[in-house]
């Protein structure tokens, strides 16, 4: 499966700082998206999410292991330099960032996530989220307390149950994931899923436009809408292998 991949990150339109940051590779074996959102004082979570991502696709990219090991062996790698840093720089103290990751290897998305940055596999005109958000909220409606559509206006909404980096080890959840061609797997922080629905990031990345100029609308319709937090898109391609 070939795989062609675009990002787009910006600080929205309340926030003087933008704490997001992605990466995008594609190389022989593998390719892969990474997006983080970082949290932390004194513009800490700028620091968090680039070391954190940054990271993350270095151990990935250099390979060496079975897939999920190599998925887990990023995070705890990340997890690591993240968690050090904060120690070792006191006004970075206490700073950590979500991260969600899609490596690709041949028909397969190994999808890994911590906090509540997201993956969505989009196939023909269903979209479907892969990942589940480690917050609050989520825990409310996975135990039926309130409605999802509930849960886009709670007052406690950008409360997170895990992050990387705050404690010496972090457990983030993986997905085996079988790709199909023409697939787009989206990777967002949720400064985007906060201003839109399923169905509107459904709707614009299946209007017809270039994945590219798909990325920027993304961040775009985010925007106009008031973007309180940084919007950060990944969107990745599948395609077959014998196309030109």
């Amino acid at each position: 499966m070939q795989v062609q991949a675009w990002s787009m990150t910006d600080v929205g339109q309340v926030r003087q700082h933008n704490e997001d940051a992605c990466v995008t590779q594609i190389g022989d074996q593998v390719s892969l998206g990474v997006v983080c959102d970082g949290m932390g004082g004194a513009n800490a979570g700028e620091v968090a999410s680039r070391i954190a991502a940054d990271t993350f696709t270095q151990v990935v990219m250099a390979g060496g292991f079975p897939p999920e090991e190599l998925m887990r062996a990023a995070l705890e790698d990340a997890n690591r330099e993240v968690y050090c840093h904060s120690w070792e720089h006191p006004e970075c103290r206490g700073m950590g960032t979500t991260l969600v990751a899609s490596a690709v290897m041949g028909d397969t998305a190994y999808i890994l996530n911590v906090g509540d940055s997201r993956a969505y596999s989009i196939r023909a005109h269903e979209i479907r989220q892969i990942t589940q958000d480690h917050s609050l909220v989520a825990e409310l409606v996975r135990q039926g307390a309130i409605t999802p559509e509930a849960a886009r206006y709670h007052p406690r909404k950008n409360i997170i149950t895990r992050a990387l980096g705050t404690e010496r080890s972090v457990t983030g959840d993986l997905f085996i994931h079988k790709v199909a061609p023409g697939e787009v797997i989206l990777l967002c922080s949720d400064g985007l899923t906060n201003e839109l629905t399923d169905q509107e990031l459904l709707a614009i990345v299946r209007a017809g436009h270039p994945m590219e100029e798909s990325c920027g609308r993304l961040i775009n319709e985010a925007n106009s809408r008031g973007a309180r937090d940084n919007i950060t898109a990944v969107l990745m391609e599948l395609r077959p292998t014998t196309e030109e």
